[in-house]
């Protein structure tokens, strides 16, 4: 008796011949994330530390835990490691991660611009690495000019010696850069902002400072005491400049401040530094006097950089146009 379903002459129901779909594949769905846990994870990979993270979105920390272990089972992958001593850093997933979601986040941000028709407003968080012997000289008018310009982005410096603001960028802890042209692979874009020539520094009361401007030989200071900017990659470059003329430096003092070398050789010896400050006093109450070199030595590039496989977001490009302003002519 017809009754609806198919039966067997027995009674049981006919089964289909459709092949069944695997279970996995049945669950294999589209996880949600949100807007919200993207942003918390890429103030986390910016700060690199979970609590500076939390205090900078003003969460508690297990609620930022939370949001990024639920954005890490959405994404089916871990995406920070832990670092003893020091925070948390990006695994591959999450360097791929972070990469996507800058763009994404800035779109989200321009929506209400878009919105209210208003196309040229940007807006959001834009982290910038800057090398510390670049930092106080020209990057607080890039930075005034920048944010006069563009209220709405929350623009945040982070200063460091070359490798640390390298690494920063390679690792997404900041977006773009302020470096020299040093121990740059082809894994970070550059533009030459600036050219930098090396100088000699002596103490004001020095023999050869009144000379000034110059030119001084090395060889001329072949006997003296040297003051070494011992940074990573900087002093690769000084000591370079020693073995171009021949000349093999009495090394006295390797430090890493620029102002401290400067307060060093107000004290007696002497530096080669790149970078030429408009003014002559010392941290320490001395005075110095910068001399050109007399033999023809490369100089040091002021670069602005970007990771190459990354899309600039509008921040990253509107703080660019800001450098170009108040750097020397290309």
């Amino acid at each position: 008796m017809p009754c609806g379903t198919a039966r067997w002459p027995c009674g049981r129901p006919l089964r289909s011949t459709a092949p069944e779909t695997p279970a996995e594949e049945r669950t294999a769905l589209p996880k949600n994330f949100t807007l919200t846990q993207l942003r918390y994870f890429t103030v986390v990979a910016q700060e690199r530390n979970m609590t500076a993270a939390a205090a900078e979105l003003r969460i508690t920390q297990s609620a930022l835990s939370s949001a990024i272990a639920q954005l890490e089972a959405a994404m089916g992958t871990q995406l920070f490691r832990r670092v003893p001593r020091r925070g948390v850093e990006l695994t591959e997933g999450g360097s791929r991660l972070l990469r996507e979601s800058l763009p994404l986040i800035e779109a989200a941000d321009q929506l209400p611009a878009l919105v209210q028709r208003d196309d040229e407003t940007v807006a959001g968080r834009l982290v910038v690495g800057v090398y510390e012997p670049i930092a106080s000289l020209r990057v607080p008018d890039v930075v005034a000019t920048f944010e006069q310009r563009h209220p709405h982005v929350e623009l945040a410096v982070l200063e460091g010696d070359q490798e640390f603001v390298l690494q920063a960028l390679t690792s997404g802890a900041c977006e773009v850069a302020l470096m020299y042209g040093m121990g740059i692979g082809p894994q970070v874009r550059t533009e030459v902002l600036e050219h930098l020539a090396p100088h000699v520094l002596v103490a004001e009361d020095h023999p050869l400072a009144a000379r000034a401007p110059g030119p001084v030989s090395l060889a001329e200071l072949a006997d003296e005491p040297l003051v070494l900017l011992d940074l990573p990659h900087t002093r690769e470059y000084l000591l370079g400049l020693f073995d171009l003329v021949g000349v093999a430096p009495r090394v006295r003092h390797r430090l890493t401040g620029y102002e401290t070398v400067r307060s060093f050789v107000a004290r007696g010896g002497y530096a080669v530094l790149n970078r030429r400050l408009p003014h002559s006093a010392t941290h320490n109450g001395g005075r110095v006097v910068a001399l050109d070199i007399a033999e023809a030595l490369p100089p040091v590039d002021v670069l602005l950089a970007r990771t190459a496989d990354g899309r600039p977001t509008r921040r990253a490009r509107a703080f660019a146009e800001a450098c170009r302003e108040h750097f020397p002519a290309r």
